[in-house]
């Protein structure tokens, strides 16, 4: 079974593995990122993983990264160089 938004199969079997942390679920999502497609917006496509995925363990780290990838960036709190010198 494949899915719009996970063609590879990448986070369906990411959640199939047993035992797989954290460091293996950002490898993978980072794996699925640079596949998106051009013209599609990630932030809705993880979104609707996560509606997919919905049924599985809030606390697997699959669904933990996906959730950290919709999460606001942190902003840089400061500036290196001439500029951060200066300020």
């Amino acid at each position: 079974m494949t899915d719009a938004h996970d063609p590879k199969g990448l986070i369906r079997e990411a959640y199939r593995i047993e035992g797989i942390g954290a460091p293996e679920c950002r490898t993978i999502f980072l794996d699925w990122a640079l596949g998106v497609p051009p013209g599609t917006d990630p932030r809705k496509a993880v979104a609707a993983l996560l509606d997919l995925y919905a049924q599985e363990p809030p606390d697997h780290p699959m669904t933990r990264t996906l959730k950290d990838a919709l999460a606001a960036p942190v902003q840089p709190k400061r500036r290196g160089g001439r500029a951060g010198r200066l300020a």
